[in-house]
């Protein structure tokens, strides 16, 4: 005999969960001496009673435990077992088995059930202890499972960030990139927010900054499919005019419903010259930093991608001077509120943030997390919106 467990401090003062148990057993005898044996040991347990598997799926509402007696006029054995764990849900079951088929109480704990009682081999309070643990058991492998789903999404999650946030595909040191990225979504999961930069020759830097309207792996899965299909109509030579066209025809055959769409910012540089082609399919405008004040880009803001197809309109950009930045950013940045009210930051209250003196002491590289706090100050918390940029600077200020 083992010696008792020490008590904790107050652990007395606590009542025991009250239960509510399902008991389906078509003999009424065995069914009265369940019931006797529960109250003989004082059990906090709500004992219901069904005769049937049939009559049992009609009671399960609230149920912690199901007591499954193997014989029922209408399900035997293992069949009855699995029949009764398809609607289960998130009740324990324990099986009652005669002393000839104790072999079918160990099945049934291989198939699902939480534990086997054999009749007549248990007293009231050994019945109350299995039905306990069992109910323990399987919050502990509910509790196990969710854990595993949680690890598995945090791993997709980290395959999907790869596809959507790549290393900029650049050689030239004229131009800086910075980028960044912070998921406004529980457990860390991505949404459709991607970016990507890739060089052609020597002189043309193209840079993109998108977002697949949604929250959920399958935006993600788009958002990356959309990335991989910019990067390679870029390095195919596809006219820069016809890119986001051809993008769209993507995003129109690959998303899961017609209301999908996605917003674009795609900027051409080219350095020789000092100037950006710029083009907005319903995204917000960058904001160009240069001679200590921020402004956003005064370009054509053209329809978001996968609802009429129609030609993105070009703007072009002088970056006359070799000293400037460029902020590209999803909506999500700039959603957030200013206060208890409605009130949201937008674009001239990211413009407000970026000549605050306190932006211009920042150091490039971390200007974007500096950003992302600021917002969730004036939010009153966390940001709900994923949010991606890229900084891009020559000269390296601002």
């Amino acid at each position: 005999m083992t010696a008792a467990r020490p008590v904790p401090a107050g652990a007395a003062a606590r009542s025991p969960e009250r239960l509510r148990v399902l008991l389906v057993e078509d003999d009424e005898g065995d069914a009265y001496l369940v019931r006797e044996l529960l109250s003989e040991a004082d059990s906090a347990f709500d004992l219901q009673v069904a005769t049937t598997l049939g009559q049992a799926r009609d009671l399960m509402a609230g149920i912690h435990c199901v007591l499954l007696d193997l014989g029922l006029p209408d399900a035997e054995g293992i069949d009855g077992l699995r029949k009764l764990l398809a609607v289960a849900g998130h009740a324990a079951v324990c099986v009652l088995t005669g002393r000839s088929d104790e072999h079918l109480g160990v099945a049934a704990v291989a198939e699902g059930a939480q534990d086997y009682l054999v009749k007549g081999q248990v007293d009231g309070v050994l019945l109350s202890r299995a039905l306990r643990y069992a109910v323990e058991r399987k919050r502990a492998d509910e509790n196990t499972r969710r854990l595993r789903e949680a690890e598995l999404r945090q791993a997709e999650s980290a395959r999907l960030e790869r596809g959507l946030l790549p290393q900029p595909l650049m050689d030239t040191t004229e131009v800086a990139v910075h980028t960044f990225y912070r998921s406004g979504r529980a457990l860390g999961l991505l949404g459709g927010d991607f970016f990507d930069v890739v060089q052609v020759g020597e002189d043309r830097l193209h840079v993109i900054v998108g977002d697949v309207c949604g929250h959920s792996v399958d935006e993600a899965a788009l958002g990356v499919e959309l990335r991989v299909a910019w990067r390679a109509l870029v390095l195919a030579g596809v006219p820069d005019g016809e890119i986001l066209g051809a993008l769209e025809q993507v995003l129109m055959s690959e998303r899961r419903a017609r209301e999908i769409f996605a917003t674009v910012a795609s900027v051409v540089l080219d350095l020789p010259r000092n100037r950006a082609t710029v083009r907005l399919a319903g995204h917000p405008a960058p904001i160009l930093l240069r001679g200590g004040r921020a402004q956003p880009v005064a370009a054509s803001r053209g329809i978001v991608l996968g609802v009429l197809p129609t030609p993105t309109p070009a703007t072009e950009l002088d970056l006359s001077g070799d000293d400037w930045s460029l902020l590209m950013y999803t909506d999500g940045l700039i959603d957030g509120r200013t206060g208890p009210g409605d009130d949201r930051l937008e674009v001239p209250g990211l413009c407000a943030l970026l000549d605050e003196p306190d932006a211009r002491q920042v150091p490039l590289p971390a200007l974007p997390a500096w950003l992302v706090g600021r917002a969730e100050r004036a939010n009153g918390g966390p940001l709900a919106d994923d949010v991606a940029m890229l900084l891009l600077s020559r000269g390296g200020g601002r």
